[in-house]
């Protein structure tokens, strides 16, 4: 893998720079909504795998003079882990449509559906000290307009 250049890397980057943002990726269908069956998880991974660290992004970001504000978004990319259950991506899970996830009831699935629901959760914990949620981020499918709602709209 390609190292960053040196003005984004440090040693000090290198061992304490990711931040332990813990991610859960849940699958819900309809036929699970329907009968009051919770989403399947589809993976579970964390930020400390990411390959920027947050430094790094704020470093990259603003290097060229960009007036970064408080609020605004860097967008990171998938969050894969190394394990084959901390996939960022259904596509990777899935082996690129080649491997259905096995789901309750007897479903599968390989891409989304019209109706699935994909359930977002973030948080970060250690020993001693508050878990800090970022709660539940629940998004159905709708491929009538290809657009994301809000689950019960």
């Amino acid at each position: 893998m390609q190292q960053p250049l040196p003005y984004l890397d440090s040693a000090e980057l290198r061992a304490a720079g990711a931040i332990d943002i813990r991610l859960q990726v849940l699958l819900e269908t309809a036929r699970m909504r329907e009968g009051g069956e919770p989403g399947a998880r589809l993976a579970h991974t964390s930020y400390k795998h990411a390959y920027w660290t947050i430094a790094q992004l704020i470093a990259h970001h603003t290097v060229n003079g960009c007036n970064l504000q408080p609020g605004d978004l860097l967008g990171t990319g998938t969050l894969s882990g190394p394990g084959p259950d901390e996939a960022g991506a259904l596509i990777e899970l899935t082996e690129g449509g080649k491997l259905p996830i096995q789901l309750p009831a007897d479903e599968t699935r390989t891409f989304l559906q019209d109706g699935d629901a994909v359930i977002l959760h973030g948080w970060c914990e250690k020993a001693g000290a508050a878990r800090i949620g970022f709660g539940g981020m629940p998004r159905r499918c709708n491929a009538r307009d290809c657009s994301l709602t809000l689950p019960g709209n």
